[in-house]
């Protein structure tokens, strides 16, 4: 794909998602709201939430003000969260929805998402193994279709879903996800995965798209990567705006996390250039390597899986 522009994506509901969303995890608080109205003030369209971020009431406080300054309508963004573990049971479901919406002072969510096929005790804290219990996505997903009929959000999907477990969901679900939000970068190209997404019209969107830099318990360099360097010396663009701009081209929609205005700005700056077909063919010569690899949902007694191949299907 050639195409300067890509600014959004078309779902299988047929609302468009933004190309470019702002992700809030690890966003300290105190920064995540800045870097929101940072986001949003230099033409950012989606904000990619979840509850298990703990900073949801920040978010929200930011887009009130945003909203009441006239400095962006609702119904311009599209605002993405995420059900936590603790709260599948389908009951739970709708209370955790409504918490969320009351936090970020919203009507309506753009997107809603199962975080991870990975159930705990409701109340638990922390990743002990003891709070693992069994998953049964189905009934999760029956509750989750319920919110989508009652108009308060207008897609839902799932997140870190293997190949396989996405198709057992879809085997079962009357209202199919419209996204599975992964990790994805040159580094952990998820080929499988986007192919039997684009098959199903199911759109990935990817997470930590720049690896992870910043993490001090994740090590990446994904960006540091030969390919990108050589490929951003010779577009003129920084290694991190080349990772970015590949994900589009593969279709993708990615969701970077900065705090930093500067790379905010850099980070949007990826809609009118493209990466020529030479320098894409290199990126097939990358290393494969999951940086998220999950290790604390997988214990030999509790919970679904007891190794990360189960986890992930064999796609680790």
């Amino acid at each position: 794909m050639g195409g300067e522009g890509i600014k959004h994506f078309v779902l299988n509901t047929g609302a468009k998602i933004p190309s470019v969303g702002l992700g809030t995890w690890q966003s300290d608080p105190g920064l995540v709201g800045k870097a929101v109205e940072t986001a949003i003030k230099v033409g950012y369209r989606h904000i990619d939430c979840a509850s298990m971020y703990r900073n949801e009431k920040e978010i929200g406080t930011v887009l009130k003000k945003l909203f009441g300054d006239g400095v962006v309508k609702r119904e311009d963004l599209f605002i993405t969260s995420k059900l936590w573990n603790t709260e599948q049971a389908p009951q739970d479901v709708p209370v955790a929805f409504d918490q969320t919406l009351e936090d970020l002072q919203l009507d309506y969510l753009d997107l809603y998402l199962i975080h991870w096929p990975v159930r705990m005790k409701k109340g638990s804290a922390g990743f002990q193994p003891e709070n693992l219990v069994q998953a049964d996505i189905p009934s999760t997903w029956k509750a989750m279709e319920a919110l989508f009929d009652s108009g308060k959000v207008k897609a839902i999907g799932v997140s870190n879903f293997s190949t396989k477990k996405l198709g057992d969901l879809l085997n079962v679900a009357r209202v199919p996800p419209a996204v599975n939000q992964v990790e994805c970068h040159p580094s952990w190209q998820q080929r499988k995965l986007e192919e039997f997404c684009k098959s199903k019209s199911v759109h990935l969107s990817g997470y930590s798209p720049l690896g992870s830099p910043g993490t001090t318990w994740l090590k990446s360099d994904v960006i540091k990567h030969p390919v990108l360097s050589m490929a951003a010396q010779k577009l003129g663009k920084t290694p991190a705006q080349v990772a970015l701009r590949w994900g589009l081209q593969m279709s993708h929609s990615v969701l970077p996390k900065s705090t930093t205005e500067s790379r905010i700005k850099e980070n949007l700056d990826i809609l009118d250039w493209s990466i020529p077909d030479d320098l894409l063919a290199k990126f097939s010569e990358i290393e494969q390597s999951r940086l998220l690899r999950g290790a604390f949902f997988v214990h030999e007694s509790f919970g679904s899986y007891r190794t990360l191949e189960d986890l992930w299907d064999g796609e680790i």
